[in-house]
């Protein structure tokens, strides 16, 4: 009898969910074959390159990810930057689970994983700050200040998240978001 086909974005999730938690040198392949409901062997037919493949289709997954839900809309011109920003502070709330999950970027950015993945670490983290930026220019700010305020925003949302964690409850990822919509004069969510 074959194993039951596992779902691209679940697998990717599951994935994703362990180098979240561990680290990528943290994150034995039996931790990653359990997480994608896949035995080893079939993980390993899925990704013959081992965890360097494996890390880096979840960091493709999350960066698609942030295409669609943060860059494309900040850039939808048909609508208002405040619809704009408060549909993405929504979408990273889901992305972080209201601030229950760690960044996959703060998660790779150790060790081994800086080292095979600095460049679309920092791709990614440059993909989002642009969006941002580009948010900010259309609301009127001079280039400097967009460029200030995107920076903030990763500095937000990454610094909400670590202190978080720390702390046990997600009302620093809250308080870090809500500042985000401050900082570009938005009150509520």
């Amino acid at each position: 009898m074959r194993p039951p086909k596992v779902e691209e974005q679940q697998l990717l999730e599951g994935l994703m969910g362990v180098l979240r938690s561990k680290g990528y040198d943290g994150a034995s392949l039996n931790d990653l074959a359990n997480s994608s409901g896949l035995k080893k062997a079939s993980l390993y037919h899925r990704f013959p390159g081992g965890k360097k493949e494996i890390a880096a289709a979840v960091l493709q997954y999350v960066g698609e990810w942030i295409n669609t839900h943060i860059k494309q809309i900040l850039l939808d011109q048909n609508i208002s930057p405040a619809e704009r920003l408060t549909q993405v502070i929504e979408n990273i709330n889901v992305l972080y689970d209201r601030g229950n999950e760690v960044c996959i970027i703060r998660a790779l950015s150790m060790d081994t994983g800086i080292t095979l993945f600095a460049e679309r670490l920092q791709q990614g983290t440059t993909q989002w700050i642009e969006s941002f930026k580009s948010l900010g220019l259309g609301m009127g700010l001079s280039e400097a200040e967009a460029q200030k305020k995107a920076l903030q925003v990763i500095i937000n949302v990454q610094g909400g998240l670590v202190v978080s964690k720390a702390m046990g409850n997600n009302a620093p990822f809250e308080h870090a978001l809500k500042g985000i919509l401050e900082m570009y004069q938005l009150k509520k969510v």
